[in-house]
Formats: structure tokens, sequence, C-alpha cells
């Protein structure tokens, strides 16, 4: 099943092809993906959209039991850099999975593909998202302003909080 790595809840793997309805529940809701930097998908563009994420190599699905209940995106920057992104269905916010999985993200990240920095660029005003970069012990390193525009009006831009950690500092945490 490619499975990456286990939590005391979870489980983070590839995904396959039947999560589509799963991933409908994540990427289809308006409030869910509100903040995400693409628009909000039908249910049935969540067919192509989970076989599109089974062939890609940097989104994992977030699983509790059988369920997927969230996605993470992971992807090389450069220089051992890489930007973690992470979306929830709601039902399942507010509940500790999305620090729990990324938690255990930064583990495999930093111990087994011997990443050096983990990004994380946020809109400032997805406040929930903020919070849990500093939960899982990010820190923010720069405010970039005006930098992307917004989805519901392309004339304004959005301010971007960059946050990170550094192996190192993930290690001195432990």
């Amino acid at each position: 099943m490619d499975i990456l790595f286990t939590t005391e809840r979870l489980a983070v793997r590839k995904f396959n092809p039947a999560d589509y309805n799963d991933l409908a529940d994540i990427i289809a809701d308006p409030d869910v993906t509100y903040f995400e930097p693409y628009p909000t998908f039908t249910r049935e563009a969540c067919i192509q959209e989970a076989i599109n994420y089974s062939e890609s190599e940097e989104f994992f699905a977030v699983v509790l039991g059988n369920k997927v209940i969230g996605k993470i995106y992971f992807s090389r920057k450069g220089a051992g850099t890489y930007e973690i992104g992470y979306t929830f269905a709601a039902a399942y916010q507010g509940k500790g999975y999305a620090s729990e999985s990324i938690k255990g993200f930064m583990n495999y990240a930093f111990s087994e593909l011997q990443v050096r920095r983990i990004i994380a660029e946020i809109d400032t005003r997805n406040v929930k998202s903020v919070n849990l970069a500093e939960r899982v012990g990010m820190r923010r390193e720069a405010l970039h302003r005006e930098l992307f525009p917004r989805k519901d009006d392309k004339t304004v831009f959005s301010d971007f909080y960059i946050y990170a950690l550094l192996k190192s500092e993930f290690e001195d945490k432990e």
C-alpha cells in the first residue's frame, strides 16, 4: 500500500486512484480549500485528481483507519529544502490529526530522506495553518507582502508568512 510511516493514530502513504471519494471530502469543499492556490474541485473532477496524486511524488494521503482524511504536499525546492503544505477534511480538523501527521512527516523527511530544511508559505489570514506551523515547531522567517493574488479577487494580493524548520532544530526538539 506504499505506507511511508505510521503515527499513533494515522498512516501516511501514497495516494491511489480509489481514494477519489475521500479526496473529494477535502478538495471539493470550498471552506477547506479557501486558502489553497487551486480552485475548489467538483466531486467528479476528484476522480482524475486522485489518479494525478497517485502518480505524483509530491502528494501524500493521511489515513485514519481506512479513510483518507487529509493530504500533505511535499515538494523539493533545491539545496536540501522542501516545501510542505497540508489540507484536511473539515470533519477531521481540530482533533490533532494535522499536527500528528505533519510531525511524523517531518521526522520521516529529516531521518529517511535526509532533508536539510522544510518551509511553508502560509497566507497571513490563515490563522489555523499559522497555528499549526508553530505547534509543530516551525519558526516564522519572513513576511512577503502582496505575494500572490487571491483566487476570489485577482486584483487583491495576499501577504504570506514563510515558516521554516532546520533538521538541526528538529533534532534539538526531539
